[in-house]
């Protein structure tokens, strides 16, 4: 495994951005239940009232946080750490109305176990988007997926849910609607039909959620973030952001460089707000170049099963025989009658090569081949939530099926082992013909950027490294560390556990 540090020597020109697998496993396996949780502890309005700034330059008081006891888990999953504390900060639903109707974030502490150490405020966010944040702090001293015991002692850990997720209000729409949406658009009717129900879809979350539906964008939630800051009583923060939540810290950066103490960006969106071309062709050719990298491993490793074949040439016949209708799953005793199309082939390999083990995939690999043993399918899965977010951060319009078609052409050339990610893909097509439109990019202020610290997998097909790339070379004192491994989401114990040692370090002391 290789590792590379580079560091920008001298300011960057700062270009102004246009417009989840989670750390903690545990945290993952809890989603489920917490999320039905509501937590009706409120601010309270006391002597000390902070204020946080709206786009406008109006300021929208927000009061001291009033700490109280965090809602349990119902068994089998295990209570939040006894340390942790939890309480709802109130903010604008709109921001460019901070006077306006407001709206309860969820947020959790883990206060730092030894005070006199104590550097500051830690915030977090573990991407998706569309997943709750709070149990960043509520399990933050889990031995297996939580912070290390320095961080625990040196940072107050805060954790929150973001607007419209989890115990934050979560956003309801009309998922009925999704049975019908056609999944890969084939001709210019499906891709009209695509957009009219996508579209029919935006509305239902209107009409079902409220306004805050179509204010769950990046700016909104680093606007909240600064109201969680204010509610603290602090004047700078630190933040971690994991994959979507460095969007978030890229956007708060921007919004208020003068409140970050410390920047750290593990497995890092693109800042630039890339296109459906540009987005799709970086996702996909990442794919396949992980394809890549296990070929040659296979053609070492005694445990790989396909040892002695070439195994992109088997990827390629595989494609061959499903674009010809010859392609079936397999079975036991041999092909079944069920075909698997190319499509249904550019998803396995998304998350066989970018998820799973090496062994496994060449595995399964070899079963599609033969037409013997067992494929483990992706579930067909909307999630509407990072839709609500995705399509207001970023423009992925396509303006009609021809357009589509020649975009896929071009990614299929550049990626031709894999075709393209079915992961990136899923994202573009689910903005089509969204009715809440991209929210453009706020101006940035005029104080001098942080400095950051990028760190990403070399093969990473959520959020690849040329975007992660663009990221650091957006600001104008960066770090960017990198892993030669395939995967995504750095800081975690295990096989890249030199990745949270270096984020720990930077964050503990940013100047170095």
């Amino acid at each position: 495994m290789n590792t590379s540090l580079h560091v920008n020597p001298t300011p960057n020109p700062v270009s102004t951005p246009p417009g989840s697998p989670r750390r903690r496993a545990l945290s993952a396996f809890l989603l489920l239940a917490l999320s039905a949780y509501s937590f009706t502890a409120t601010a309270l309005t006391v002597p000390g009232t902070a204020v946080a700034q709206g786009p406008s330059g109006a300021t929208a008081s927000v009061p001291p946080i009033s700490w109280g006891a965090c809602p349990a888990a119902e068994p089998p999953y295990p209570d939040p750490s006894p340390r942790a504390q939890c309480a709802t900060v109130r903010v604008p639903l709109d921001w460019s109305k901070p006077e306006g109707p407001k709206i309860g974030i969820f947020v959790a502490r883990y206060r730092a176990t030894d005070p006199a150490r104590r550097i500051g405020v830690l915030m977090s966010n573990p991407g998706g988007p569309g997943v709750p944040g709070a149990d960043e702090a509520l399990y933050a001293d889990d031995p297996v997926s939580g912070y290390s015991p320095d961080m625990l002692r040196r940072f107050d850990v805060i954790g929150f849910d973001p607007r419209g997720i989890g115990r934050s209000r979560g956003a309801v729409c009309d998922e009925t609607i999704t049975e019908s949406i056609p999944t890969r658009p084939r001709d210019a009717a499906e891709f009209a039909r695509l957009r009219t129900l996508n579209g029919r879809l935006a509305d239902s979350c209107l009409k079902r959620t409220g306004p805050l539906a179509a204010h769950m964008d990046g700016e909104s939630v680093a606007r909240d973030m600064d109201a969680i800051r204010a509610a603290l009583g602090e004047s700078r923060i630190s933040f971690i952001g994991h994959s979507y939540g460095t969007f978030l810290g890229e956007r708060y950066a921007r919004l208020f460089p003068g409140r970050l103490r410390a920047l750290a960006l593990d497995s890092a969106m693109d800042p630039d707000r890339p296109g459906a071309e540009r987005y799709l062709t970086d996702a996909s050719v990442t794919v396949d170049n992980a394809l890549k990298r296990l070929a040659v491993w296979c053609e070492k490793e005694t445990s790989c099963v396909l040892k002695g074949k070439d195994l992109i040439a088997v990827t390629d016949e595989l494609f061959a025989r499903a674009d010809a209708g010859k392609l079936r799953e397999p079975g036991p005793n041999g092909p079944t009658r069920t075909k698997v199309d190319a499509d249904r082939l550019s998803d396995f390999l998304t998350f066989a090569v970018g998820k799973g083990g090496r062994e496994e995939t060449a595995k399964q690999l070899a079963a599609l081949y033969t037409g013997m043993g067992e494929v483990r399918w992706m579930p067909d899965v909307t999630d509407i939530a990072s839709r609500l977010v995705l399509c207001r951060d970023y423009d992925f319009r396509i303006r009609d099926h021809s357009q589509y078609q020649t975009i896929l052409k071009r990614v299929v050339k550049a990626a031709p082992h894999v075709r393209y990610n079915s992961q990136a893909l899923d994202t573009i097509l689910g903005c089509q013909g969204w009715t809440m439109l991209p929210k453009p990019r706020p101006t940035q202020a005029a104080d001098p950027l942080p400095p950051v610290l990028v760190a990403n997998a070399t093969l990473d097909q959520a959020t690849p490294l040329p975007g992660a790339r663009r990221m650091a070379r957006s600001f104008p004192r960066a770090t960017l560390f990198t892993m030669d491994v395939v995967g995504h989401w750095l800081y975690r114990r295990g096989g890249t556990e030199e990745a949270m040692r270096v984020i720990d370090a930077y964050l503990a002391d940013p100047k170095g």
